[in-house]
């Protein structure tokens, strides 16, 4: 018995050495993704955000790089693609498996029992003479090259709907702080015209009219807090952070941002078959057409090799040669009848390559128009911009004129105050332009696949 329990510790310690490897090549596996997940800088182009000259926008990309749950779910989603590569490539290697049997025997119309003990081994390998295995491997590959650029697309969206976020809110600021001063402004408006209504100098039309005037900015004022509030909101989630925090939200004022952006006259076509979602859509096609080769090789036959070594061993033998077991031999096997499920199979290998590659050429075109759109956008709202600005310029000059006039008694302060309306109506519009240009910046951003 010590033969056998010196056979079976023998055993236990091949199988230690086998399964360290193992644990070894997962832990150099995890290495690897550590080393993958530092490029998303480089896919998201983050220096492109530094040049933005925002900490605060700079840190909320930051934060939603490490903590959105949308980031995250794509880095298990190109894990799990790995993982799933590495189970169809297990089907090219060979398969083998120990086992220990004790077995303890008592025979009819006796007293006396025997314990025997075999270990058998157990080895198979698909011979993969025409490549099907390595056709649905290679495959696999090429399936997580392309969750991949899936990821990539992933993380750009979001990153792009963080700084459309940010600016927006950024942009509600501002549009607040002018509307707070246009509701004192017409409420100083009302208070006037009410006095005057009382005295007959204007009518009580008028003094209706900008009452009216008066309560709808204050419902503007409260539509703006609301929007800035669920701007705020839809920030925390995006940066992975509680609504809780976000009265300590903390951002640029938009006067201390500059539109310093160089509009191109034209985008490159490189940059559209350059897009990440272009890419990912040519590698599944390219996976798809490896399907479908893998789908033909099922009408081949299979052949096995197939391999058995057994020893046994009882109370009165030990382990050797002689007690042993040996099987070595192989298969071809061709299933003549499946139920027509290999016909089937390459006819939905085709079905998703023709779907996959109607998927690709709406990409093309729809890249074409997000690219088209977000560059036609960024111009016409910088001629808007540019608009509002020479307005905002002709009101603040009348305004200024009609502030001197005031002052020497010309007009009243009715007068000079619906001047100031205008000047803050047209600052609203300027201040609501120049956002509009930031955002659709973004725009460019998130349609060129960050390449801007």
């Amino acid at each position: 018995m010590k033969k056998l329990f010196t056979t079976v510790l023998l055993s236990m310690f091949f199988l230690v050495l086998y399964i360290n490897p193992a644990c070894a090549i997962l832990e150099l596996k995890k290495s690897k993704t550590d080393k993958i997940e530092a490029s998303i800088l480089d896919w998201v182009n983050f220096d492109w955000w530094r040049k933005q000259n925002d900490e605060y926008l700079e840190s909320y990309i930051t934060r939603a790089i490490n903590n959105n749950h949308d980031i995250k779910a794509a880095k298990l989603k190109l894990e799990q693609a790995n993982i799933n590569t590495q189970l169809i490539r297990s089907n090219q290697l060979p398969q083998a498996q120990i086992g220990v049997s004790p077995f303890i025997t008592k025979m009819p119309n006796t007293e006396k029992t025997s314990g025997s003990l075999a270990l058998p081994l157990l080895a198979s390998w698909e011979l993969d003479l025409f490549g099907k295995n390595w056709d649905k491997t290679k495959s696999s590959k090429i399936t997580a090259q392309s969750v991949q650029f899936q990821r990539e697309v992933s993380d750009i969206s979001i990153v792009s709907a963080v700084g459309g976020v940010y600016y927006n809110i950024v942009k509600l600021d501002k549009i607040i702080e002018l509307q707070e001063k246009l509701v004192q402004n017409r409420k100083e408006i009302y208070d006037l015209m009410k006095v005057s209504n009382n005295e007959g100098i204007v009518s009580t039309s008028d003094l209706i009219l900008s009452e009216k005037n008066y309560v709808l900015s204050q419902n503007d004022l409260i539509d703006y807090k609301k929007s800035r509030q669920n701007a705020l909101n839809a920030l925390a989630v995006l940066i992975g952070d509680s609504a809780e925090n976000t009265k300590d939200y903390k951002r640029k004022s938009l006067d201390k941002l500059n539109f310093d952006f160089d509009i191109p006259s034209q985008i490159s076509s490189d940059i559209i078959v350059n897009r990440p979602d272009y890419k990912a859509l040519e590698k599944q096609l390219e996976a798809k057409g490896i399907d479908i080769r893998a789908a033909k090789k099922e009408f081949l036959p299979t052949i096995d090799i197939l391999g058995l070594l057994s020893f046994a061993a009882t109370n009165s033998s030990g382990m050797n040669w002689a007690n042993s077991l040996a099987l070595a031999g192989g298969s071809a096997n061709l299933p003549v009848f499946t139920g027509f499920k290999r016909i089937a199979n390459l006819k939905l290998a085709k079905n998703s390559y023709e779907q996959t590659l109607e998927q690709y050429q709406k990409t093309n075109l729809t890249a074409i128009q997000e690219v088209n759109d977000a560059l036609y956008n960024l111009k016409s709202d910088k001629t808007k911009l540019d608009n509002n600005i020479k307005a905002y310029d002709i009101q603040n000059k009348d305004y200024i004129i009609s502030s001197l006039k005031y002052n020497e008694g010309i007009i009243s302060k009715l007068d000079l105050l619906q001047q100031q309306e205008a000047l803050l109506y047209v600052a609203i519009l300027q201040a609501s332009s120049k956002a509009d240009c930031l955002i659709d910046k973004i725009s460019l951003y998130k349609a060129t696949g960050a390449q801007v």
